[in-house]
């Protein structure tokens, strides 16, 4: 038996080794003596997990694998074509789905396109299956969470984890390779139950977040794909069911200026800084027409101007949806003619699959539009080497059940979680609390022995758990109760147990908040409040408390707490978020001091009255004194918050100072100004007529930290445009971290792209560079820097 175990030793280090090869690997046992039948067996038991058939042109299959779509030496685009020749119409049709059929005269097995992994592998879609080898994979904190890290490099490494996970599973017979993540819909509307899954409300970070995240999902490999990325929902798309109004039926009445400069950003971004393989098209119309079947969208906007190399695939049904639903056409040919001469190349459901032939067949869509749309999808599934015969062989074709849920992905997950919680007020300062007068803790309310909550939506089976209450074990002897029997709270039978046990800690953490009943996908919120008695049951402990009251806020979206930011009775207050498996530990360490915080808020935090009486369905961005319209996000609302957008707080104290930085940086005009051409139109200069590659505006700040504790600084460059209607009254323009220890300081270089980030967009979606002065705010450091034009060269009007 000791050399079984053996032989299991070998094909788990090697993988790739034959059986002679592990044969002489062991030859100083007597391993050799075993009959090869059984060892093959064990090899067989052994790797079951990680033995897939390939796709297509299996070298066992001579007749198939010697066609040319199949030679690996040909360029992709002579492969595709050589496949589309030699396929059916018949054939054609049935690929244009998500659950593609299988083309067995060709050697094609069927595949099925949906998977997702948007904070980790997810069961959501059919295209992943948990069990086995494979039991769970690394869940890491819900997206909102993790962009409260505001740390690109973070982002990356954790999209490498789960596309190391996602291959993995594929190669073991478990998942696909094509993942529908991530989401990088703006969080327009505090109350959207979807805005978790975002990276919140800023374009710019929104942006940044897409580009990282799908570098680290896709790998650096050129133009193959480790695993294809996709960015959804496309566009203006961030209502799922208010008041009567679901994203089936709903009409996003959205200004080209809204347009350009906050909805579209992150999708070009992901498109462009980080060359996503697919946009999804969303639910809703856009001014009238359906997103997945509209050309200005899809065909001349991703695939025109960004350059998109990959396809565009649908939600799931939309195709059906605006033929049925929203009655976008007479006949469903009609619906399906106008989705794949819009652009769409593959559909989330079975509509296109029904009905494309008969669309040919009467003259509404050619078949070489057809053609086009397969084009882009095979494409595709060759870059991820689905045609290249034997997976083993490719590149990660070595990973397996070893690579998921290792100790370094664990790992990262909790440090993600770390970066990730916001300290939102701190009196006295009530922490960190200490481990010699803080011994025993009462851990309460319905999130306070949380697990699956703590993974949000669009989640898998995580690999572990650790809750809230478990965390603050490790730390201190813990007396638990609920308060709540669940986040809805509707009565008050347990608080006395609650208030009880505060009265006999020496100090108190209620773990309050919402979850999956409360916001989520199709579940938009009424309103910002804590639910049913929560704020009632907080208050009462916090009175009732012999020590600090420590208030943790589980949620993906802002919670009106000015109850207890106000209560003096309430120490500190920190968001988690929806801080992922090891949500638990990265809590217990930051209220111990054992993390410093460094988490700022990716969205703002409105108090009730800001939603009382505005409508979801309102797109409108920029605030309108005229109708009483408030205007939305931290860069057009001006009124009142709870707390503002990049808000976070440390146990230490950051001082910035701007070394060096330039006062006049001069604007490359790519031509003459004549008369007609609009280059320069109320001080803004068009984009587009300027030399925008190397335009930047290089900064180097000094971060230095005056107090006690050694930190992380989450550094945020705002820029505030010249006066004018287009302006924003602020705009995020860059960020950056830095570990500063305890009474130093440390220089950080910052590059901010003109173009990019110092232009606002004019009322007829024109970006343009406003001349004169911007005024640049770096915590309570200002620069003032002029733009000032200079003509180079001629441009025809």
């Amino acid at each position: 038996m000791p050399y079984i175990l053996l032989l299991f030793q070998y094909h788990y280090k090697y993988p790739h080794w034959s059986i002679s090869q592990m044969k002489t690997g062991i030859a100083t046992t007597t391993m050799s003596s075993l009959p090869q039948t059984i060892i093959l067996f064990l090899l067989l038991l052994g790797a079951f997990a990680q033995a897939r058939d390939p796709f297509a042109c299996d070298s066992k299959d001579a007749k198939t694998s010697s066609l040319p779509f199949c030679k690996v030496s040909m360029p992709i685009p002579n492969r595709v074509t050589d496949l589309l020749g030699r396929l059916t119409m018949q054939e054609k049709v049935r690929l244009l789905v998500n659950n593609a059929a299988a083309v067995p005269r060709l050697g094609i097995k069927g595949y099925e396109w949906w998977s997702e992994a948007l904070h980790g592998v997810s069961n959501v879609g059919p295209g992943t299956k948990f069990g086995g080898a494979f039991p769970g994979a690394t869940s890491f904190p819900q997206v909102i969470s993790t962009a409260a890290s505001f740390n690109a490099t973070l982002w990356e490494a954790i999209g490498r984890v789960v596309s190391d996970e996602a291959r993995a599973m594929y190669n073991g017979g478990a998942a696909g390779l094509t993942y529908w993540s991530p989401n990088v819909n703006i969080f327009r509307d505090p109350r959207w139950g979807r805005g978790q899954e975002t990276p919140g409300e800023d374009p710019v970070l929104a942006g940044t977040y897409a580009a990282s995240y799908v570098k680290g999902l896709q790998g650096n490999n050129g133009d193959r794909l480790k695993v294809a990325a996709c960015c959804k929902h496309f566009t203006a798309y961030d209502l799922d069911n208010w008041n009567g109004v679901d994203r089936f039926h709903f009409n996003a009445k959205v200004s080209k200026q809204d347009i350009e400069d906050t909805f579209d950003v992150p999708f070009k971004m992901c498109v462009q800084d980080g060359n996503v393989a697919s946009v999804m098209c969303s639910y809703n119309q856009v001014n009238g027409v359906p997103t997945c079947a509209d050309p200005n969208l899809l065909k001349r906007t991703i695939r025109g101007q960004w350059n998109l190399n990959g396809y565009i695939v649908s939600d799931c049904d939309s195709v059906g949806v605006f033929y049925n639903t929203q009655h976008y056409t007479s006949t469903p040919e009609e619906a399906a003619a106008d989705a794949i001469k819009a652009g769409l190349d593959l559909d989330c459901g079975p509509f296109l699959a029904q009905y494309t032939e008969n669309a040919v067949t009467r003259g509404l869509l050619k078949g070489a539009d057809v053609n086009s749309a397969l084009a882009n999808t095979l494409t595709v599934q060759m870059r991820l080497g689905m045609f290249d015969g034997e997976p083993s062989a490719q590149p990660f074709g070595n990973l397996g059940p070893k690579d998921v849920c290792t100790p370094a992905h664990q790992e990262l997950a909790l440090e993600a979680a770390r970066q990730g919680i916001v300290l939102l007020n701190n009196r006295g300062p009530s922490l960190p609390l200490s481990h010699l007068r803080h011994r025993t803790v009462a851990v309460i309310g319905p999130n306070s022995n949380a697990t699956v909550t703590m993974i949000g939506n669009y989640a898998g089976v995580a690999c572990a758990y650790t809750s809230p209450l478990q965390g603050i074990g490790n730390y201190a002897k813990t007396i638990h109760q609920m308060g709540c029997a669940d986040v809805a709270c509707n009565d008050d039978k347990l608080f006395s147990g609650a208030i009880n046990a505060a009265r006999q800690a020496e100090a108190t953490v209620l773990v309050m908040g919402l979850d999956q009943s409360i916001e989520a996908e199709f579940r938009d919120r009424t309103g910002l409040l804590l639910p049913g008695r929560q704020q009632e049951l907080v208050s009462k402990v916090a009175m009732a408390s012999k020590g600090p009251t420590i208030l943790v806020l589980m949620s993906g979206g802002p919670i009106d707490v000015s109850f207890a930011k106000n209560d003096p009775r309430i120490g500190a207050i920190l968001w988690a978020g929806y801080p992922g498996q090891a949500g638990g530990a990265a809590i217990a360490d930051v209220l111990y001091g054992t993390t410093n915080p460094e988490g700022k808020l990716p969205m703002t935090w409105y108090p009730q009255e800001y939603v009382s009486n505005l409508p979801m369905t309102d797109m409108a961005m920029r605030s309108s004194p005229n109708r009483n319209y408030p205007g939305r996000t931290y860069k057009f609302y001006k009124g009142p918050v709870v707390y503002p957008f990049g808000h976070g707080l440390s146990y230490t104290n950051f001082v910035h100072t701007i070394a060096s930085a330039p006062k006049v940086v001069t604007v490359p005009l790519d031509g003459h100004l004549h008369s007609g051409n609009a280059t320069i139109s109320g001080k803004a200069i068009k984009v587009n007529h300027v030399r925008c590659n190397k335009l930047s505006v290089g900064l180097q700040v000094d971060v230095k930290n005056t107090g006690s504790k050694e930190g992380t600084h989450t550094m945020l460059v705002f820029s505030k445009p010249p006066a004018g209607h287009w302006a924003p009254q602020k705009q995020l323009v860059a960020f950056a971290k830095v570990h500063v220890p305890a009474r130093s300081q440390r220089r950080v270089g910052i590059n901010i792209h003109v173009c990019k980030f110092l232009s606002v967009v004019d009322r007829s979606g024109v970006r343009r560079i406003p001349t004169g002065v911007h005024n640049l705010h770096i915590g309570g450091a200002k620069h003032s820097l002029s733009l000032q034009p200079v003509t180079l060269g001629v441009i025809k009007s």
